[in-house]
């Protein structure tokens, strides 16, 4: 899967957890970007990424996580 289709599916997993359409949402987005990225709706999403792309995040991705850049780059890693 190339990283714009994998952007995609995250923009997906973003508007279902934030309960947003249309999310503006690219690889520059982070945890500040989005007023309800709060610690339950984190692992909300870390979930749900999970799930779509097959992938156990570690402890310390969890807590690194803060921008879409570092989960693709993680999702990019666990698929190779």
């Amino acid at each position: 899967m190339e990283r714009k289709e994998m952007l995609k599916e995250l923009v997906s997993i973003f508007e279902e957890v934030f309960e947003v359409e249309d999310m503006e949402i690219t690889e520059e987005t982070n945890s500040d970007d989005i007023e309800d990225w709060n610690s339950l709706n984190h692992l909300t999403l870390i979930g749900e990424i999970e799930q779509a792309f097959n992938i156990k995040f570690s402890m310390q991705e969890m807590l690194e996580i803060k921008s879409v850049k570092k989960i693709l780059n993680i999702i990019e890693k666990e698929k190779k």
